[in-house]
């Protein structure tokens, strides 16, 4: 299973990201709504973990572009 997490602060980024890696899965991150909008855009996710406040783009608009 594929996820991206899209989280502006990087502490809990690399925390959700370290739980789901120990748990096999493959997970790609972004700290702003654009890049994460353009890496959600381009790849195949089965999961995608907004933030809904973000740097350049909120959550809501990541999610009406996807």
């Amino acid at each position: 299973m594929r996820i991206l997490i899209i989280e502006d602060n990087r502490e809990i980024r690399e925390y959700i990201k370290w739980g789901l890696e120990a748990e096999m899965f493959v997970v790609d991150t972004a700290e702003d709504g654009e890049n994460g909008s353009y890496i959600a855009r381009t790849n195949d996710y089965d999961l995608i973990i907004l933030d809904n406040i973000l740097p350049k783009k909120t959550g809501v608009e990541v999610c009406r572009e996807i």
